[in-house]
């Protein structure tokens, strides 16, 4: 009839070096990353410590500064005019590029910019930044992301006009200098909570 089987004894496995193993990986990776990428992602130049920190009072024609102001209940204001993210944009590319060489709009400069030899330069424009520390961190990335995209664009463009193709695709030395030509100028005098300038 039927055979009965006989039950063998599984052999366990012995998993008590498992957590060891995931330490020496986890020590492994942290060692042998390289942070090379965080440079990439964050164009913005961050201040000088404290100590070495000297004053300097920057003084900017009227017409050269673009004055955004964020207040607490998250209303934008471009030159004191309420102004949409989205609008944000197209003001910044009109008031970085100055086509027409508007005199409202900021001044430029000739310079020998690499690969461009001599051209007019907007290097004398500011973007000042005085955001109100009760906005949202939603409505003040939605501003600087405005911004970017407005330089983005600009130097896109003149990437396509001079290389034939996008920034993205660009050398790094093309790349440089076309942001030679744009250069992105924000001043960002956001006050602090406790005696901050204003």
């Amino acid at each position: 009839m039927f055979r009965r089987r006989e039950q063998r004894d599984v052999p366990e496995l012995n998993t008590t070096s498992t957590a060891d193993i995931s330490f020496m990986l986890l020590i492994f990776f942290l060692v042998a990353s390289s942070m090379d990428d965080v440079d990439k992602v964050m164009p913005r130049q961050l201040p000088p410590p404290e100590e070495s920190a000297q004053v300097q009072e920057l003084v900017v024609k009227q017409r050269n500064a673009l004055v955004l102001k964020l207040d607490a209940d998250n209303r934008l204001t471009c030159n004191d005019e309420a102004i949409t993210p989205e609008a944000l944009t197209e003001r910044v590319e009109e008031f970085v590029a100055n086509t027409n060489n508007a005199p409202s709009l900021p001044e430029k400069s000739r310079r020998e910019v690499n690969l461009f030899g001599l051209c007019e330069v907007s290097d004398k424009h500011v973007i000042m930044i005085d955001a109100d520390r009760g906005a949202t961190y939603d409505a003040y990335f939605q501003m600087q992301n405005a911004i970017a995209r407005g330089y983005m664009h600009l130097r896109n463009q003149l990437a396509l006009q001079h290389f034939g193709r996008p920034l993205t695709k660009c050398t790094p030395e093309e790349r440089e200098a076309v942001q030679m030509v744009y250069p992105q100028r924000i001043s960002d005098r956001s006050e602090t909570e406790e005696g901050g300038e204003k």
